[in-house]
């Protein structure tokens, strides 16, 4: 479990990056402004890759939280606030 004082945006990112090799994404498309949609993954695979997260923070994102998540940075904020971080 990572201590949630210590998590920086670019930690998340890096895990985001990591999680999305999974989906067959490049690893320099992983950008802050670039859409999911743009890396090819759909609701389904933002649901998992919300899992993914949820397992490596142990934190949970809801349902409600992920009708906001468009872009990687948004995906960064739910998890930053989720962790109390914002």
């Amino acid at each position: 479990m990572v201590d949630a004082k210590t998590v920086t945006r670019e930690d998340v990112l890096e895990v985001i990056r990591s999680e999305l090799k999974g989906f067959e994404v490049e690893e320099g498309d992983v950008k802050g402004e670039a859409s999911f949609d743009s890396l090819g993954l759909d609701s389904l695979d933002l649901v998992e890759l919300s899992v993914r997260i949820e397992d490596a923070y142990g934190i949970d994102i809801e349902e409600d939280d992920l009708k906001e998540v468009w872009t990687v940075d948004n995906a960064i904020d739910v998890v930053l606030a989720k962790l109390g971080k914002s």
